[in-house]
């Protein structure tokens, strides 16, 4: 007798959560508010979703606060913004720590002030030996620089013979990126509308669920993030291979 049987594919828990956190100009526009009160309100919206997080046991949050093209915005709005980041990071850091998150910035630094750069620097040494939720901030970040990084990096270690042009792979190639110490990405929330990726973790979102929502950033919260997590839940996760019959 013949039945008709599925490969059983290990389902993996869900473990890295990456959001584009789009909408915080369009809801300061819809409440006829400044552009800065929008970034300022997304703020708080983070707090919810790195408790929501903790609560849940997700290992890590990558969040794209600030992308490469962002600096082609008005200096004034990218100034507010550089001093929006430099209060968070000295706001959030003693908070950050008493609840065991580690915190990792991705991206080309050299666009910030030298002043925000150390900031940085003495938040993620502060909190390097937390081993709770590993937060994930990417700041001037673009998937773009990242894999074009990883390529310099990979073609010095080459010239210097630390590895053999034959031994450069997919997962060797990995290591050289910003998240080479991260799990993959399981599940990409873009907030606001938008249906599209704008450069973000293009290498690691490779097998990544999309969860897109209209909900504009400053109005997601704990109960939107668990209809993007449930909707996650319910998905049949192939990682590539294709269904197939067997006989039983």
């Amino acid at each position: 007798m013949l039945c008709i049987g599925i490969i059983q594919l290990v389902m993996s828990t869900l473990k890295h959560i990456a959001i584009i956190m789009d909408g915080n100009g369009r809801w300061a526009s819809k409440h006829s508010l400044p552009r800065i009160l929008g970034h300022q309100q997304g703020i708080k919206a983070v707090h919810g979703v790195v408790k929501a997080c903790v609560i849940r046991g997700i290992k890590t949050l990558t969040l794209f606060a600030f992308s490469s093209e962002n600096k082609n915005r008005s200096t004034e709005e990218v100034s507010l913004l550089f001093k929006l980041f430099l209060g968070v990071l000295k706001q959030e850091v003693k908070k950050l720590n008493e609840h065991n998150i580690r915190l990792k910035i991705i991206g080309d630094m050299s666009l910030f002030p030298a002043k925000i750069q150390q900031t940085a620097l003495d938040a993620q040494a502060l909190l390097a030996s937390n081993i709770g939720l590993t937060l994930v901030i990417a700041a001037n970040y673009g998937g773009q620089w990242d894999i074009a990084q990883a390529a310099a990096k990979i073609a010095k270690a080459a010239i210097d013979g630390d590895i053999k042009a034959s031994n450069i792979n997919i997962d060797s190639f990995s290591q050289y990126l910003s998240l080479a110490d991260e799990p993959n990405v399981d599940l990409l929330i873009r907030t606001s509308g938008e249906l599209r990726i704008s450069n973000f973790l293009l290498w690691d979102i490779a097998y990544s669920e999309f969860y897109f929502t209209e909900t504009l950033w400053p109005d997601f919260n704990e109960f939107e993030l668990n209809k993007a997590i449930n909707n996650f839940n319910n998905r049949n996760r192939r990682f590539g291979i294709r269904l197939k019959e067997k006989s039983c």
